[in-house]
């Protein structure tokens, strides 16, 4: 995966596949961000602090789109144990 965009004018850090353009994911309401646009990251790697987003608790938003649009996220994570 490698960093695709760093908005600091929103709560967003989208994160993209370096090996196509199909998908992404985004991830919101974040407090500090651990990575660089253009970074290569591995899987299991902190991206970032989630924040509170003036919310009274940490939350965070994740969305997986495909081709631009979300989708439901649940078809691509891996199967709890």
């Amino acid at each position: 995966m490698q960093i695709n965009s760093r908005d600091r004018r929103s709560p967003f850090l989208r994160v993209a596949a370096s090996s196509n353009n199909t998908y992404l994911s985004a991830y919101a309401h974040n407090s500090a961000l651990l990575v660089k646009e253009g970074q290569t990251v591995s899987q299991g790697q902190k991206i970032a602090e989630a924040g509170n987003s003036d919310a009274d608790v940490p939350k965070l938003h994740f969305e997986i789109r495909r081709q631009g649009r979300p989708v439901d996220p649940q078809k691509y994570l891996p199967e709890q144990r």
